[in-house]
């Protein structure tokens, strides 16, 4: 993969984290740069999790990557809801 394939692999990454954690309830602390980084991550846990199906760009395959993105941004919104009221 080249440097620029890499680069537009992070943005369609970021993308789908930006509408899964519109989807998602909860907030994720850090902005958009910080639900950037876990949509990347969850979009490499949901193609592990579901393979690849629907519409694939620059190699992220959207569906899992959206569904991925949005159980780890989930799963950060909780953890951080409940460490935050100590």
């Amino acid at each position: 993969m080249s440097i620029l394939g890499f680069i537009i692999y992070l943005l369609v990454a970021a993308a789908c984290a930006w509408i899964a954690a519109s989807i998602v309830p909860g907030r994720v602390p850090g902005g958009f740069f910080t639900a950037a980084i876990f949509g990347i991550i969850g979009a490499w846990v949901g193609s592990s999790l579901m393979g690849s199906f629907g519409p694939v760009l620059e190699g992220v395959a959207v569906v899992p990557a959206i569904i991925g993105s949005g159980l780890v941004i989930f799963m950060v919104a909780m953890f951080t809801r409940s460490t935050s009221t100590v």
